[in-house]
């Protein structure tokens, strides 16, 4: 359902020192904890700005919340699965939970149609990774969410609209109003 996230060099060698590790910051283990922080918190804060759109103050908070919670719930973490897994879900939710307090998602909105979102994707062919994910980033809150975890988290329309407390139609309008303004955005670029 989620990507996965890709510890960097620094990460554990085997699954035997990350389950030390992990048992470690169970019994609260200052130097494990910042251990487990300093191998995660990079890619966790990437999620995070994906979502936050420079906005580094408060993506530096919902980092610290969400490792507060990894913290706080690191003993309920059962050894089965992915712990790279466990740790996105966390991140997400914690994201989740911020934009669910300040973005508006029940908003009266017009009727899109499905050729109105159509990118074609020789259009982006000539912007790199950095250049398309800025002019994400100028995508209006609720719409930059939507379309984060539905393209780049893998999220369904169920999911989505489950983890930020809209329904399924808000949720399909939103990708949907996302796409179209990205079109415009991408036409502008590329003429």
């Amino acid at each position: 359902m989620s990507a996965p996230l890709h510890v960097s060099e620094k990460s554990l060698s085997c699954q035997d020192e990350l389950s030390i590790l992990i048992k470690a910051c169970i019994a609260h283990s200052r130097s494990a904890q910042k251990k487990l922080y300093d191998i995660y918190s990079p890619d966790a804060y990437g999620t995070i700005k994906k979502f936050i759109n420079n906005n580094e103050p408060v993506a530096k908070e919902i980092l610290n919340d969400s490792f507060y919670k990894i913290f706080r719930d690191i003993k309920q973490y059962s050894f089965q699965g992915a712990f790279e897994g466990w740790i996105r879900r966390i991140v997400i939710n914690t994201v989740a939970d911020h934009l669910r307090k300040t973005v508006k998602y029940d908003q009266p909105h017009k009727e899109l149609q499905p050729e109105d979102a159509f990118i074609n994707s020789e259009s982006v062919e000539n912007l790199s990774h950095k250049e398309l994910l800025k002019i994400i980033d100028t995508l209006p809150g609720a719409q930059r969410e939507v379309f984060n975890l539905f393209v780049f988290e893998n999220y369904s329309h169920k999911e989505i609209a489950k983890l930020l407390n809209i329904n399924q139609n808000n949720c399909r309008w939103h990708l949907n109003d996302a796409r179209r303004r990205l079109k415009e955005k991408l036409n502008f670029f590329i003429k």
